[in-house]
């Protein structure tokens, strides 16, 4: 929206007329930018890189004029995570649907039985959604407030590096790592959907609290959400796949709901000017987003951590040295 300021008609003559001067407002989104920032966000929410960081950095490093604390900006962001919960919901939407009979099935009979791991991952991942969103409500606006600047966010995509690292160390050391390596070897070529999904709702409970709650450190720009989804998992024993897949399963819901709580204000007047960018962003974000997770999906089957490690750190620092010129 303009702001209006009302500026006195000649200074030394008290008694002129006032006028009305009309000052645009300096925050708007290009369609470019909306573009640009919808394709990366589609891929750095899902990759363990930090969507917020690089949607904090990026604009710094390319001379945009976007004040990431700003609510217009905060407004395009909610259609992007928008159509990135929708994705997830798609790509994963046989899950869903196993997962969602499975909890109706539970709370009519009362009881989680351990013939049922749709059941058992139901309540599995509504555990781990609880203290993300408390955590989530309770800290975000302050958090962004305070850090949602391109040095913070260097800063902690360092940090989120380092973080992967030590995931990908911890799990080489941590106890049945040999006898997890072994059993991954014995398993067939050919796998189903409800297989892994066993496998997952073996984890304990603490265990999904746990790596529920560190999905809170996301809150902090330059820190993922799948990265420390993904290092909790695999620190509790789950391998590459599969810690992939509860990553993006359990961050459905979260970045759904977020942005669902956050959509009226981009048809409020805060959306005022950005709903036509957001719109291109979210559809870019989405298409970027479907062909990430079916990467990801296959990338984990084999792969690690490593490569997003090395990649944070360096584009952390190179970030710094950047802006500090």
């Amino acid at each position: 929206m303009p702001r209006i300021r009302l500026v006195p008609h000649g200074a030394a003559r008290p008694h002129r007329h006032t006028r009305i001067v009309i000052v645009a407002a300096a925050h708007s989104i290009t369609y470019f930018q909306a573009i640009v920032i919808g394709l990366i966000q589609g891929i750095t929410e899902l990759f363990p890189i930090s969507s917020l960081g690089h949607a904090v950095i990026l604009p710094k490093l390319f001379g945009w004029d976007l004040n990431q604390k700003e609510p217009y900006f905060l407004a395009f962001l909610v259609a992007t995570h928008l159509a990135t919960a929708l994705v997830l919901l798609i790509f994963f939407i046989r899950e869903w649907v196993r997962i969602i009979k499975g909890l109706g099935r539970s709370l009519r009979d009362r009881q989680i039985g351990a013939a049922h791991p749709d059941a058992r991952l139901a309540w599995l991942l509504l555990v781990g959604t609880i203290p993300a969103g408390l955590l989530g409500l309770l800290f975000e606006h302050p958090l962004r407030k305070l850090f949602a600047n391109p040095s913070a966010a260097a800063v902690f995509l360092i940090v989120n590096g380092l973080i992967l690292f030590g995931a990908e160390w911890l799990r080489r050391r941590a106890p049945g790592a040999e006898e997890r390596a072994d059993e991954l070897e014995r398993r067939p070529e050919e796998e189903t959907d409800e297989d892994a999904e066993k496998r997952l709702a073996t984890l304990g409970w603490k265990e999904a609290v746990g790596v529920g709650a560190a999905q809170a450190a996301a809150l902090f720009p330059g820190i993922s959400r799948s990265g420390v989804t993904m290092g909790g998992s695999l620190f509790v024993g789950l391998t590459h796949e599969d810690a992939a897949r509860y990553a993006f399963l359990l961050a459905t819901p979260i970045i759904g709901a977020a942005a669902l709580l956050k959509l009226p204000d981009l048809f409020g007047s805060t959306g005022n000017g950005v709903r036509g960018p957001a719109l291109a962003g979210a559809l870019c974000a989405g298409v970027a987003a479907w062909f990430s997770v079916r990467f990801l999906m296959r990338y984990f089957e084999t792969n690690r951590l490593t490569p997003f490690a090395v990649y944070c750190v360096i584009a952390g620092l190179v970030s710094l040295i950047i802006f500090a010129v």
